[in-house]
């Protein structure tokens, strides 16, 4: 979320150029979902441009970007991670990867059955879907994705899950204040740093067989 249309515009357009970037330099094909983030998250922000210049309320934007945000995010980010990194690694994801599932699931069906609201509040917006257990499902969310991130065994994705994390308080605190939202960029630095992480060179595998060779092992 940015504070405004045309920040969440130019925003949402320089992030998903920062995802086309990512895709491009990729090396491994099993790295595409999560190099394809930046992609997802340019355009949620350019969907929530076209909420600002609705004032809010609960068309079909609305539940666009919601979906995004709740189900799609909870369920895309641990699965990405789970691909990118090593079969020895995936292990330490499963409790991600479930708490991605059951999030997703229940936010996915109160989207569904339940309406959603998006209200302009000072220079942010306002979302409203009713949510049972609320703070079990907000750990559930953080669990699938900050926490999928820092269990990657990955420098870089843990990186990312720090900077998600902290920037997820900060952005909490600062957008209950109603000042200004700054989500969007959040988005633009995990980006940055998804771009870093999709040129990078892989590891040599052990026994000095070739990065090729480890790919079509799946290790």
């Amino acid at each position: 979320m940015c504070w405004s249309a045309t920040a969440d515009l130019v925003a949402g357009t320089g992030i998903a150029a920062i995802g086309v970037a990512c895709v491009v330099r990729l090396r491994r094909a099993r790295d595409l979902p999560l190099a394809a983030l930046p992609l997802l998250l340019g355009a949620h922000q350019i969907v929530e441009s076209v909420i600002w210049r609705s004032d809010g309320g609960s068309g079909p934007a609305t539940v666009v970007w919601a979906a995004i945000a709740l189900p799609l995010l909870a369920l895309w980010v641990p699965l990405g991670v789970a691909c990118a990194v090593p079969l020895h690694t995936r292990r330490w994801l499963l409790v991600p990867l479930v708490a991605g599932a059951a999030t997703a699931t229940v936010l996915a069906y109160c989207l569904a059955v339940r309406p959603v609201r998006a209200e302009v509040r000072g220079h942010t917006l306002g979302y409203a879907v009713d949510v049972p257990l609320p703070g079990l499902v907000v750990a559930g969310y953080l669990l699938a994705t900050v926490g999928s991130l820092l269990l990657a065994g990955d420098r870089r994705l843990t990186l990312l899950g720090v900077l998600t994390g902290a920037g997820a308080v900060i952005c909490v605190a600062v957008w209950r204040a109603e000042f200004i939202s700054t989500w969007c960029a959040v988005a633009a630095v995990c980006s940055v740093v998804l771009f870093g992480w999709a040129g990078r060179r892989p590891l040599p595998a052990p026994g000095g067989a070739s990065p090729s060779s480890v790919d079509r092992t799946g290790t």
